[in-house]
């Protein structure tokens, strides 16, 4: 038993004594005693109070000491930026959004560091005490450029230098990793795909994409563009040529936010809002989901099919055997759509995968950039054979590191970008 397995431990079950911890080890009494011992000296474990229920004096529990260390993550979308702080068991310590009016460029280096600032503030604690920020974008990092790829639409990130400003005005190791990537691994760590180590993930806000994970990895592409589906061709829609130049495809034309719209409407459906495109799609759908024989209906089984057509060319080819479907568009339609796009993925797929709706709704973005970044802070804190206590190595850009719950790509961390997404009309 190393210590690293017993951190782990505290992290799974809260606070444990001596007791307990042993019978979760196999350690005798002494020996758990002598490791807490160790890691409470170490910094790493603190006292957290008694247990109850039990006649006598309760035992001595002890926690993973939260102040060991903390992690940031940052979602970046063309409105805004979100920025959250997490200490080393996972709790989220401090927040902090801003807007990004209009469509102006540059500036990015600035917001990223506005962003993070004011999470830490509220945090109560100082920018050099954060050990690793994971930012997620819409998009991928080129590996042979650096550059940002698959995102026209975020304005003031497109620069070939922009990795090499961030890494030098923020002085903690930053990584980069695609928006639609991330929820796959809040998924992964936290939801609808724990224990699966071969799913997909299909998002769907303001564009179409997903995410591929085989064998516990990422699967990110040669150009980081894994992902990035809704460039696919695909039957009931217009060949779209010059795809990057137009800015969308065949399925983002058939099943994208926009394309729920102009459906309604040729359904006759009366009302349909205005807004925001992902907004009013999924309103739309929320509505569907109640409502009995007529438009409504209509759209939900019309739109059921074409999200089936799309996911039926990744079955086809990555034959994986679970399904999430996620983002805020097709999680408004919950159960109905969901049950229904199954059935059709059914009639149109040879093989037949699980089909689930993702459990992580509250910012999953973020949550996966944080769940990123806690598992670097982790493998660098929990290590106690090293000489140095833990301290990072030194700041610098990580770009496509290896995501919590995700296996590293075999050129190690760093091996390439972020991975690619859904259309260039935005996934985030």
């Amino acid at each position: 038993m190393n210590d690293r397995a017993a951190l782990d431990l505290l992290l799974a079950h809260g606070p444990l004594s001596r007791t307990r911890l042993g019978g979760l080890t196999g350690l005798s009494k002494p020996t758990a005693s002598q490791l807490l011992a160790r890691l409470e000296a170490a910094g790493l474990v603190v006292a957290a109070g008694t247990s109850r229920g039990r006649p006598g004096p309760g035992a001595r529990l002890y926690g993973v000491n939260p102040r060991a260390g903390y992690a940031a993550g940052l979602d970046v979308t063309p409105r805004r930026m979100r920025a959250a702080v997490a200490d080393v068991t996972g709790a989220v310590v401090g927040e902090y959004e801003s807007a990004t009016p209009g469509r102006r460029a540059g500036g990015a280096v600035a917001r990223v560091a506005e962003a993070l600032d004011g999470a830490v503030e509220a945090a109560g604690i100082h920018r050099r005490q954060v050990r690793r920020l994971v930012i997620g974008t819409p998009g991928a990092f080129d590996p042979s450029t650096g550059r940002l790829r698959y995102a026209s639409h975020l304005p003031g990130w497109h620069s070939a230098t922009l990795l090499e400003e961030l890494a030098a005005a923020l002085p903690v190791p930053v990584a980069y990793d695609n928006d639609v990537n991330l929820v796959a691994v809040a998924e992964q760590r936290l939801g609808a795909a724990r224990g699966h180590e071969d799913f997909v993930l299909l998002w769907n806000e303001e564009g179409l994409g997903a995410a591929l994970v085989l064998g516990g990895r990422l699967h990110r592409g040669c150009t980081g563009g894994a992902g990035e589906v809704g460039f696919l061709p695909v039957p009931g829609a217009p060949l779209v040529r010059r795809v990057t130049r137009a800015n969308s495809g065949g399925f983002q034309e058939l099943a994208g936010a926009r394309a729920l719209t102009r459906l309604a409407r040729e359904l006759g459906v009366a009302d349909v809002p205005k807004g925001p495109p992902a907004r009013a799609a999924a309103t739309l759908l929320a509505r569907a989901a109640e409502a009995g024989p007529g438009p409504y209906r209509r759209l939900r089984d019309v739109y059921a099919t074409r999200l089936a057509t799309g996911l039926a060319s990744l079955v086809a080819v990555l034959d994986p055997r679970l399904v999430v479907v996620s983002g805020e568009v097709i999680t408004a339609g919950g159960e109905a759509l969901r049950a229904r796009v199954e059935d059709e993925l059914g009639e149109l797929a040879a093989s037949r995968p699980r089909l689930v709706i993702g459990a992580v709704r509250d910012r999953p973005v973020l949550r996966g950039a944080l769940e990123s970044a806690l598992a670097a802070v982790r493998d660098e804190v929990f290590d106690t054979s090293r000489g140095d206590g833990g301290h990072p190595a030194g700041a610098g850009a990580v770009p496509g590191a290896a995501p919590a719950g995700v296996k590293a790509p075999a050129g190690g961390e760093g091996a390439g970008p972020a991975e690619g997404v859904g259309p260039t009309e935005g996934k985030g």
